[in-house]
């Protein structure tokens, strides 16, 4: 592990945590077998089990936007240009305000970037593990003077069985266009339905979120099942099924992608925090088998 690695156990199950790197989670495994992809040691960011989103999920259209007259301009990583994505936790380095055997929580000050999202925030992650499994709370903070959009979300990666299968109910999906930005929320079956269970071999590429997620989704496969549920305000699940891979990214989000340029009248799940508002979502993963 690298030096900076944190080691939370509980039962059989077993953590391992980055804070420097995103905040993020670098494995996570009940009796020696992963159940989220372990990380390599010389990883970046993108290789990691798990990492938060924060101030924001998912992708912002041409990285710009203006609120309440005040004009954002985002920073864009070359491989997701000409759009933001995920905000800045997970490419920032937290500190850790409280460790134990089977917890820590890490906490990240933004203090607004001219070049980056304008308005100043606070994040805080709290991890725990139990014999029960996993638990993660994240939390944002507007520390701001003024009133800010916000948004949540986790990003895990799954590992998956060659059999595996993917059960998640929703009521819609938000087809992309070929910028990869929603443009029409359609039914599940217009695009693949979960709901009664997929094999994840014979499933197309997705990269989609789900919208009206209502309840736990269900990873089977290889003897055992996978259970990831979220806090009922993180109400989309964006699923990222690459083909021919050995996971499956499930994340719960606050809010669908590019929420901040959607019509005022729909319900996005983007919420505007006036100073000292806080918003927080949690994700649980638990394994059946």
């Amino acid at each position: 592990m690298s030096p900076s690695a944190i080691r939370l156990t509980a039962g059989d199950w077993v953590c391992d945590l980055r804070p420097e790197l995103g905040g993020a989670i670098t494995s996570l495994s009940l009796a020696g077998r992963p159940v989220l992809r372990p990380t390599p040691e010389a990883a970046t960011i993108l290789e990691t089990a798990c990492f938060p989103l924060v101030p924001y999920a998912n992708r912002i259209a041409d990285a710009r936007f203006a609120f309440q007259g005040r004009a954002a301009s985002l920073p864009v990583l070359d491989q997701f240009a000409p759009h933001a994505l995920h905000g800045d936790g997970w490419l920032n380095s937290w500190g850790v305000t409280a460790e134990g055997e089977d917890h820590v929580t890490m906490r990240l000050d933004w203090a607004g970037d001219v070049e980056g999202w304008p308005w100043s925030w606070s994040a805080q992650q709290a991890v725990r593990l139990s014999e029960a499994g996993l638990h993660i709370e994240l939390t944002v903070t507007n520390t701001d003077r003024t009133a800010q959009p916000m948004g949540l979300g986790l990003h895990p990666y799954f590992m998956r069985a060659d059999n595996a299968r993917l059960r998640l109910a929703a009521t819609g999906v938000w087809l992309t266009d070929e910028r990869e930005i929603p443009h029409r929320l359609a039914m599940p079956e217009d695009l693949i339905d979960w709901s009664e269970g997929v094999a994840l071999a014979e499933a197309p590429f997705v990269d989609h979120a789900y919208a009206g997620w209502t309840g736990p989704a269900r990873l089977e496969g290889g003897g055992r099942t996978v259970l990831i549920d979220a806090s009922s305000n993180a109400g989309w699940a964006q699923i990222y099924a690459p083909r021919g891979e050995s996971f499956v990214c499930i994340e719960p989000v606050t809010h669908r992608p590019d929420a901040i340029h959607a019509p005022f009248d729909e319900a996005t799940g983007l919420v505007v925090l006036e100073p000292g508002q806080s918003l927080t979502m949690s994700m649980t993963v638990a394994v059946e088998g």
